[in-house]
């Protein structure tokens, strides 16, 4: 892949992820002979879970863009959904002496081992998105998911929305993703909505699609259905009947959310800024093995789209 500023973009595994030896920047946790010489220098790893749904391509390229600002090296390993490459990429990455790691966590405790690893070769850590244990990361970035979802929630109940039917497209192999159904499920259910069953798209936008085509065909007088990310939002509205009274209330904008937006099927989305994601993290990193004292959470708010605002998002997909 082309390098803008010493950045490799997209390497897809370990025969990929070429860097060259340096130190890990990390005065506190020195080892002899590898890493840990306090000089600073900038050469991160980022292990990414997959390369397909928008949501993480645009935090790669907020990423790339702040590296290349940064003067950092920067190598994105993809484990395409497989906690097990996930956790080979990061030991990949210590032992390429990286001074930086950032982790977009598909199992926030099967990573554990390798994270800590990491750390104990003396690499600073941030995870975006998928929040680690305490003391795993040096910072988090990214939504509280269990308050996010519990605002989208409040926004459903104060749009008269809560005294339906409804059920649920999720992926349970996502921490996060659970979080924002039983946040968002506890606020209507106490509001009055009825809830049918959640289905299982396992993060995957072909199974998230049929998942969904066999929820609506097991239930077909639902008034909504609540996806908790984007492959089950896109998987959704390639399932759902426009013309249905089914509509879909979820997680994460694309372009084929925005058209479901304009065809009245999608009511609501919850937005993260996953580009803004990147580029904090790389910053984080950037002043952390410089000696800046870590922040611990970089919020990154969310924002609920309708028809009032879609417009606002538009470019960014086109």
């Amino acid at each position: 892949m082309a390098r803008m500023n010493r950045t490799i973009v997209a390497a897809t595994g370990a025969a990929a992820l070429v860097l060259a030896g340096c130190s890990t920047g990390n005065d506190g946790d020195d080892k002899a002979g590898s890493g840990g010489s306090g000089s600073g220098e900038c050469v991160i790893g980022m292990t990414q879970i997959n390369q397909t749904a928008a949501f993480f391509t645009q935090m790669n390229e907020g990423a790339e863009e702040a590296a290349k600002k940064a003067g950092c090296e920067l190598t994105i390993a993809n484990a395409n959904n497989d906690p097990a490459k996930q956790n080979s990429d990061i030991e990949n990455f210590v032992t390429q002496q990286v001074t930086g790691l950032i982790v977009v966590a598909i199992d926030v405790n099967g990573v554990l081992p390798a994270v800590k690893a990491a750390k104990q070769a003396g690499v600073r850590v941030v995870a975006i998105d998928a929040e680690l244990e305490k003391g795993a990361a040096d910072t988090f970035v990214g939504v509280d998911n269990d308050a996010a979802g519990a605002e989208a929630g409040t926004w459903v109940v104060d749009n008269g929305l809560a005294k339906g039917k409804y059920g649920v497209v999720d992926a349970r192999n996502s921490f996060i993703q659970n979080q924002r159904e039983d946040s968002f499920r506890k606020v209507i259910d106490a509001a009055g909505a009825t809830h049918a069953q959640s289905v299982n798209g396992d993060n995957v936008q072909e199974k998230a699609a049929t998942a969904a085509q066999n929820l609506v065909t097991a239930e077909p007088d639902l008034d909504f259905v609540y996806t908790t990310g984007e492959p089950a939002t896109v998987g959704a509205v390639a399932a759902l009947d426009p013309a249905g009274t089914t509509k879909i209330i979820g997680w994460d904008l694309t372009a084929e959310v925005i058209a479901g937006i304009d065809s009245g099927l999608v009511t609501a989305v919850v937005q993260q800024d996953p580009r803004q994601e990147g580029v904090e993290a790389v910053d984080e990193l950037k002043a952390v093995i410089g000696g800046a004292e870590p922040k611990g959470f970089i919020d990154v708010p969310i924002t609920i789209v309708t028809k009032d605002n879609v417009d606002d998002f538009r470019s960014i997909f086109e």
